[in-house]
């Protein structure tokens, strides 16, 4: 099995590294490399966003990506390198909240596998957003991992 790098990181201690998870997942052996990067957009469901906090319990979801992490290799085979990182904490717009890359030896499966990753992240993993308005409000938004359809 191939590398796999997991982590929670605190937006306090700087934005997440696209740079780091690239070399990360590098490997000579392969020709298919791809990325996921979400970040803070300034608009959403017809409200400006000035913000947004992302709060969850970190084990929990270490452990979650530990199991998206496995079932993308056993879906793809142990030559995949893996990263998912997520922010914690509060974000401005433009600001990066997930990065997912992958290494694999060719480029239908690296593309594949980044999207099984991201949805998995999204759709799976306990993760509280509270969006900041331009206008001092802020809501909770129900997230990916509670909804029932897309």
């Amino acid at each position: 099995m191939g590398p796999v790098h997991l982590g929670v990181v605190d937006a306090t201690t700087g934005p997440l590294d696209l740079a780091a998870a690239f070399e990360f997942v590098a490997d000579p052996g392969f020709g298919g490399y791809n990325a996921f990067v979400g970040r803070i957009r300034d608009l959403n469901h017809g409200r400006r966003v000035a913000g947004v906090s992302y709060d969850m319990f970190d084990a929990l979801a270490m452990q979650r990506f530990r199991e998206i992490a496995d079932e993308a290799i056993a879906a793809f085979g142990p030559d995949i390198w893996i990263w998912i990182e997520h922010a914690k904490g509060r974000l401005d717009v433009g600001g990066i909240a997930v990065v997912i890359a992958v290494g694999t030896r060719h480029r239908d499966e690296a593309f594949r596998a980044c999207r099984q990753v991201i949805e998995a992240v999204k759709h799976t993993v306990p993760i509280w957003k509270q969006e900041h308005y331009e206008d001092g409000s802020s809501e909770w938004s129900e997230g990916c991992s509670l909804c029932h359809a897309e």
